[in-house]
């Protein structure tokens, strides 16, 4: 990694599935005493490279077949090394609050900060239910776990469209996922599983809530919707109908998606808890390649625009203080996220009264406003609003 030089400065966290499935693979099951100390090690390893901490993506596989215990040991490694636990929680819908609790236990039982990534309450049973989240964050605070939040700042999500499948499915594998398939009685049972989940997760329960954003085998589905998709098939919008076009793109090895799910109150009321930090959760995005996410082009002047200038949800201070120093100090950064002599200078130079996004979901590769000049470790990579091709950044690693 010291041979790389990246524009932007760069930070790794150990994957807790890519640790599990050097492993495991994609079984579902536990790991046994060996193969739990061979895990233990993969994050020792890591962190003595400079780690962060351990990060795990509860929902996904195959960290979704893990237990809570697996959990904790390979947490209080990261804690030996000085590391936090940062978690896409294992449910965000239906099972939000069991998803929080699980966190919070990670965190006190490993004794180990936490931060529950791109915090969010998905799907409308659960619109509202971010007021009982953050209570139950500040609770785990005042009784000694040290446990942050970070969001991005729209009422979408973003993930491949195998989040739609029941994890069960997928256990061992894509042969046996498609061994399954050709099982009446068991492909039933997945397709019941995919229409449950558009019905009460991340479909919104509406098939136009799901915006394809990369369709490798179909870049024509790309900006548009499984509805979208249904009708070029003359089909209607049923969930049903919905399932079998969900198993058929995973069949042709996948996509991933946007899908709008979340509720503006519950963004508002995420974005101004104190303990809340802003993050965009967005990928590398190369202008015109794909549909991606706004986030990716727009989270830190959306908020600096929309939130701060245009409703006064927040002081501008303190939009600033949750996207620089707060962060930084969470990774343990004292010489990043702050302007004093002797800091590292990553500066960014906006104008208070114009800074805005312009990506959109329909429109997402645009740039935003407002943004001058970019300071990258002492460099000026953005000047006069164009990047100026110096590449200054670092890989970053935990003291």
């Amino acid at each position: 990694m010291s041979t790389t030089t990246p524009g932007i400065n760069v930070g790794y966290l150990v994957g807790h599935n890519d640790v599990r499935r050097a492993v495991l693979g994609m079984a579902a099951r536990s790991p046994n005493a060996a193969e739990l100390a061979r895990m233990q090690q993969l994050v020792a390893v890591a962190m003595g490279q400079g780690a962060f901490g351990l990060s795990t993506g509860l929902l996904y596989l195959p960290g979704t077949y893990s237990t809570v215990e697996e959990v904790i040991a390979l947490s209080q490694t990261a804690a030996d090394s000085g590391g936090i636990y940062t978690s896409h929680l294992r449910k965000e819908g239906i099972g939000l609050l069991e998803g929080v609790a699980e966190a919070l236990e990670i965190g006190r039982r490993a004794k180990i900060p936490v931060v529950l990534t791109h915090h969010k309450a998905v799907g409308q049973q659960m619109w509202g239910k971010s007021a009982l989240t953050l209570a139950m964050v500040d609770s785990a605070r005042q009784a000694g776990t040290d446990v942050m939040v970070d969001q991005y700042p729209y009422t979408a999500t973003h993930t491949g469209i195998g989040v739609l499948v029941p994890s069960w499915a997928m256990a061992g594998g894509d042969a046996e996922f498609r061994r399954r398939l050709a099982n009446a009685a068991l492909k039933d049972s997945i397709v019941r599983g995919i229409v449950f989940n558009i019905l009460n997760d991340r479909g919104g329960g509406d098939l136009a809530r799901v915006q394809f954003s990369r369709v490798s085998w179909d870049k024509s589905l790309e900006g548009k919707t499984l509805k979208d998709w249904a009708a070029r098939r003359n089909l209607a919008p049923t969930p049903e109908n919905g399932a079998a076009l969900v198993l058929e793109a995973m069949l042709n090895g996948g996509a991933n998606a946007i899908y709008h799910v979340l509720d503006e109150g519950d963004v508002r009321r995420i974005m101004t808890a104190p303990f809340t930090m802003i993050a965009s959760d967005g990928r590398l995005s190369r202008p015109g390649d794909g549909h991606p996410h706004p986030r990716a082009y727009g989270t830190f002047p959306r908020v600096l625009g929309e939130y701060v200038r245009q409703q006064q949800l927040l002081p501008l201070e303190t939009a600033i203080h949750k996207m620089t120093q707060m962060p930084a100090r969470r990774l343990g950064l004292t010489d990043r996220g702050v302007l004093r002599e002797g800091a590292v200078a990553d500066v960014v130079i906006f104008d208070a009264t114009t800074v805005k996004d312009q990506a959109t979901f329909t429109e997402p590769h645009q740039y935003p406003l407002g943004i001058e000049t970019v300071v990258v470790n002492g460099t000026v990579a953005v000047d006069g609003g164009k990047a100026t091709g110096v590449r200054a950044g670092r890989v970053i690693t935990r003291r």
